[in-house]
């Protein structure tokens, strides 16, 4: 700056000179006289004269100027400083608050958001609007026109701050919850022309709060009483209650004046159970949750049973802050479980003296019996001629036959329901089927059905073979007895293994049984389902009581007309 002023200054200087030599030399062409170049002369050192002055003026004044550009030049780096310091500090206090910031120009409605809008809602800078339309289209529909209102009603009143919440979409086209924040500026005649403002997101927040509302209307809406304690046990192993919902008021009988700031020790009284007391306060010295159950006291003095746990709360960092208490009143189902424990014991012994007036039934009549059935056996070789007393000892022939048969079942019914442990062992499928085939082939002799054998070579663990044999036996003798008369019996017998479970299928194509009548009773005692003579009920009860005494399961299926399947399941392990 100060080389250009003397450049100047010389370069004026140089061209006034110039001119002044210029001038007096026509002059002194034009003049001849000697008395005027001589007042020539004069005038030309005038001239220099005013030129030295008037460079020195300028030079002055050219160095001025300098001092005052240089003056408005620091400023100006001063600002720039300034401003660059502000517009970091606006960054970082930016990036620290993950605010978006936003400037609304009112006059043109220019917008501009910073990089918040970016980093906090995933636009691409290309994708961010330049006007206010693109700001209200991002804002929720259900919260739109509030906002709006809202907006519109301050702008108007010239309130110098604003704020709302609201839902902004995002990039990916979901929401969050926004605080949003503004202020005006007005130029100097009042009129708006800018306002800018920062948008903070408060998702989290808004879902906290949602959630503890969900929480506390769950607190105060459920039907268990709960309390909740502080953790100082210094006065009382068991720390004082701070809240208590109003369930546990319904319970109790105590208000929350009635027992805020006092210990839940108040409940327990000469009928409780102080080992469960101890184990209580045991499990709080541990901060660990615990579960109780002990009688306890309402606040007219009556006694009742309550399920008490006790559970620790932390704090985000960890600490422990408070005891959540859950009580139930579990009286009705105390006096249910006194009567059921009552009831099985009673069952249990009328069970018992069943089985022991079976035992004597069984073991009395059979003596009777067999001395029945050698007379009977001796009249068969006596000769009788008399026809009615002939009926007579053969009905009665028939029925001690009958009733023996009846004993000898019911034997068996004692025999399986009464035997806690059977004899088992590794069973072959193949070899049971071979026996039970070898002991009906009288039978398939003679009816000839068709048999379509699918057996697995797989070994049963811990089964009782003659169970099994006795459970083919059976349904297989019914398969016969029950066939259909118009076509060829059918049956078709097959095993496989399905996640180490065994399946057994017994299929005919004989009769069938009507399930819609007759499906609680398949398997009772001495139910009948066709009217056969020799069909005595007995079969599919001993088969299903056989199965599930070696932990097996049997269904049935079946079709009237069609015919009846078996599914039998053991665990294979």
């Amino acid at each position: 700056m100060k080389n250009n002023s003397n450049k100047i200054t010389l370069l004026y200087v140089l061209i006034l000179v110039f001119v002044a030599i210029l001038g007096h030399k026509l002059f002194a062409d034009y003049f001849s006289e000697s008395n005027t170049k001589s007042l020539l002369q004069l005038n030309f050192i005038k001239d220099l004269l005013f030129i030295i002055i008037s460079g020195a003026v300028l030079k002055l004044i050219l160095y001025q100027n300098e001092m005052r550009n240089k003056s408005v030049f620091e400023k100006l780096q001063l600002t720039n400083i300034e401003i660059k310091e502000s517009n970091e500090r606006y960054d970082i206090v930016a990036k620290a608050t993950s605010d978006t910031i936003w400037d609304w120009k009112m006059e043109d409605d220019s917008f501009i958001w910073n990089k918040g809008i970016q980093g906090v809602f995933g636009y691409k800078k290309e994708e961010v609007g330049k006007t206010s339309k693109w700001w209200f289209d991002r804002i929720h529909p259900e919260d739109s026109l509030k906002m709006s209102v809202k907006l519109y009603s301050f702008l108007e009143q010239k309130t110098e701050k604003w704020q709302d919440e609201y839902r902004f979409q995002c990039a990916d086209g979901s929401y969050k919850y926004v605080f949003d924040r503004g202020f005006l500026v007005k130029d100097a005649d009042g009129k708006l022309i800018r306002m800018i403002g920062a948008i903070q997101d408060i998702t989290k927040q808004k879902e906290e709060e949602q959630r503890l509302r969900l929480l506390e209307t769950v607190i105060t809406q459920t039907k268990d009483a709960v309390m909740i304690t502080d953790i100082d046990t210094s006065e009382d192993p068991i720390p004082n209650i701070i809240f208590i919902n109003s369930a546990f008021t319904d319970m109790t009988g105590y208000s929350a004046k009635d027992v805020i700031g006092k210990s839940p020790s108040i409940f327990f009284g000469k009928k409780s159970d102080f080992l469960e007391y101890d184990k209580l306060k045991t499990a709080i010295q541990e901060y660990r949750e615990c579960f109780i159950e002990t009688i306890s006291y309402k606040k007219n003095g009556k006694e009742f049973w309550v399920n008490f746990s006790m559970i620790p709360v932390t704090n985000k960092d960890g600490e422990h802050s408070h005891w959540i208490s859950i009580q139930r009143d579990v009286t009705l189902e105390k006096e249910k479980e006194k009567e059921r424990e009552q009831l099985i014991r009673e069952l249990t012994q009328n069970n018992n003296d069943l089985k022991q007036f079976s035992y004597i039934t069984s073991h009395n009549l059979r003596a009777p019996l067999s001395n029945l059935t050698g007379l009977l056996n001796l009249i068969d070789d006596i000769d009788i001629e008399d026809p009615e007393l002939k009926e007579i000892i053969t009905g009665f022939s028939k029925s001690t036959h009958l009733l023996n048969e009846t004993i000898n079942d019911l034997v068996k019914v004692i025999i399986i329901k009464d035997s806690p442990s059977i004899q088992k062992e590794k069973v072959l499928i193949k070899e049971v089927f071979e026996n039970v085939f070898n002991q009906l082939s009288f039978l398939i002799s003679v009816h000839k059905p068709i048999l379509k054998i699918d057996l697995e070579d797989v070994t049963i663990l811990e089964i009782n073979k003659s169970y099994l044999e006795s459970i083919f036996l059976n349904l297989l003798t019914n398969a016969i007895k029950y066939r259909a008369p118009i076509r060829q019996l059918k049956v078709s017998i097959a095993t496989k293994v399905e996640d180490d479970n065994l399946i057994i299928t017994f299929k005919d194509n004989g009769i069938g049984i009507d399930l819609n009548k007759n499906k609680d009773k398949i398997f009772g005692l001495y139910q009948r389902f066709h009217n056969y003579p020799d069909s005595k009920g007995l079969g599919l009860y001993l088969v299903k009581s056989q199965v599930e005494s070696m932990g097996g399961t049997i269904s049935v299926s079946s079709i009237v007309g069609k015919g009846t399947t078996f599914t039998i399941i053991f665990k294979n392990s």
